[in-house]
C-alpha cells in the first residue's frame, strides 16, 4: 500500500504521501497535556531513582552501621517507609509512560527502546510487590530487636539486591530514553511511520 501511495505521489507531484506514512497516535493529546504528562513521567522516574538511592543508603547503614541502635533504626525505616512510596512512583511512571506511548508517535510497541522501557517498568513494579514488600515485616521486626546475639534473618543478607537491580534497570531506561537506540520493532525506518 505504501509503495502505491509513493508512486501515486510521484506521478501527481503531491507531497501528501510522507504525511500519510507518519504513524498516528492512538490517543489525541494536546501539546500542553503532552508536556504535563512528560514532566510527570520524568518527575516520577526521578522520585523512583531517589527512593532507590535511599533504600541503598538504608541497607548499607543497616549492614555496616556503627551501633546496633543505628542499624536497627535503618532497618525499621526501610520497613516502614520504602515500599509504598517506591510503588506509587513506579506506577506513576508506568501510567504516564503508557499514556505518552499511546498519545505520541513513539507508540508503546512501535520502537524497541519504548518497548524495553515498558517491560523494565512493568517487571520492576511486579518485583516491588512480589519480592520486596513481603519481607519488609521481617526486616522491621529485626530492626526493633537488633542487638548482640540476635540472629540475622536470611532476607537481610539479600537486601542489597533490590536497589542494585532497580538502579541498574532505571539507569538503563534513562539511557534508552535519551539515546533512543535500535529503531522500529517491525523493521520500519527509525524516523518515519509504518510502511
Amino acid at each position: 500500500m505504501a509503495v502505491y501511495e509513493r508512486n501515486l505521489a510521484r506521478s501527481t507531484g503531491s507531497r501528501a504521501a510522507p504525511a500519510a506514512r507518519r504513524a498516528e497516535p492512538l490517543l489525541r493529546i494536546g501539546r500542553k497535556w503532552r508536556k504535563t504528562l512528560l514532566i510527570a513521567h520524568v518527575v516520577s522516574a526521578g522520585a523512583w531513582i531517589g527512593i532507590d538511592v535511599m533504600v541503598a543508603v538504608l541497607v548499607l547503614t543497616g549492614r555496616f552501621g556503627t551501633t546496633d541502635e543505628v542499624r536497627g533504626l535503618a532497618y525499621q525505616a526501610l520497613a516502614a517507609f520504602v515500599v509504598w512510596p517506591m510503588l506509587v512512583s513506579a506506577l506513576a511512571c508506568l501510567v504516564t509512560g503508557v499514556v505518552l506511548g499511546l498519545g505520541t508517535r513513539w507508540g508503546l510497541l512501535r520502537y524497541w527502546w519504548v518497548a524495553v522501557k515498558l517491560v523494565l517498568n512493568a517487571v520492576l513494579c511486579v518485583l516491588i510487590v512480589v519480592a520486596l514488600q513481603p519481607g519488609m515485616a521481617e526486616v522491621g521486626e529485626y530492626g526493633r530487636t537488633l542487638g548482640p546475639g540476635v540472629p540475622e534473618p536470611a532476607g537481610i543478607t539479600n537486601l542489597f539486591f533490590p536497589p542494585a537491580v532497580s538502579l541498574t534497570a532505571l539507569t538503563f531506561a534513562t539511557v534508552l530514553a535519551v539515546a533512543k537506540p535500535w529503531g522500529r520493532v517491525r523493521g520500519g525506518r527509525r524516523g518515519g511511520g509504518p510502511r
